[in-house]
């Protein structure tokens, strides 16, 4: 493309600004703003005004004028005091006096006994007298009633003992009756054999045990087969004496039936 052809085609020149006239404006608004600057910082340095004040020194108030002391009068002369004659000089002898009586103790009335309080009291006394006897008669038939039970237990238990006694000498001399003469004279000596025999309540041995040995085998075999063979043994008189177990003694020198 030619010079000319784009010369026709380029954009239209622009015109530039009046530049002096927004010069002027801004002159002139820097201008406004740089003095009221100045008139601020002016206004600030300016120094305080200062009030003076005048000090006046008051005189002192005049003191008051102290009050008027008048002399006081002079002390009356005191009295003359005229010395006290001396006493008398007590003679030598001394005279004693005689000592007062002592007052006599007012004797106080006697407190008058009611008759009814005494014949209380006596009745108190009688009372108490009354119970602690009857205590010792009860203590005391006590006591003997005491003692007398003691006695029939003891008596009952020697009747017991007798008949049990002799219940169980029965038992043996029917068991001696049974016991082998030759096997009881071949023991020297008379050593004891001890026997448990258990009874059914019929009397009929249950058991036998051995608790102690004559030391003769034959002798104790020999009690063992009379003791078996004596079944059923004797009953007691008295049936309260029966007991399911006893402890029978032998001998070899026990006679037979004895």
């Amino acid at each position: 493309m030619s010079a000319a052809a784009a010369q026709a085609f380029a954009f239209p020149e622009q015109r530039e600004p009046a530049f002096l006239r927004s010069f002027a404006l801004a002159f002139l608004v820097h201008g406004v703003l740089i003095g009221v600057m100045f008139l601020g910082v002016h206004w600030q340095s300016r120094a305080p005004e200062t009030v003076s004040v005048d000090l006046v020194e008051l005189a002192p108030a005049p003191a008051p004028a102290p009050p008027k002391v008048e002399a006081a009068p002079p002390p009356p002369a005191p009295p003359k005091v005229e010395a006290a004659p001396p006493p008398p000089a007590k003679p030598d002898i001394a005279v004693h006096e005689k000592p007062k009586p002592k007052p006599r103790p007012v004797a106080k009335p006697a407190p008058r006994r009611d008759p009814n309080f005494e014949r209380q009291l006596k009745q108190q006394l009688a009372m108490e007298q009354r119970a602690v006897a009857e205590q010792s008669r009860i203590a005391e038939e006590q006591r003997k009633e005491r003692e007398l039970q003691a006695l029939l237990a003891r008596q009952q238990q020697a009747a017991r003992d007798r008949a049990l006694a002799a219940w169980t000498e029965q038992i043996t001399a029917k068991i001696r009756s049974r016991i082998s003469v030759p096997a009881a004279q071949a023991v020297p000596g008379d050593p004891e054999a001890i026997f448990a025999v258990s009874l059914l309540p019929t009397a009929e041995v249950l058991t036998v045990r051995m608790t102690k040995s004559s030391g003769n085998k034959a002798y104790d075999e020999a009690v063992e087969r009379a003791i078996i063979g004596s079944s059923p043994l004797p009953k007691p008189a008295d049936p309260s004496v029966f007991q399911r177990q006893l402890e029978l003694r032998f001998h070899p020198k026990d006679k037979p039936g004895s």
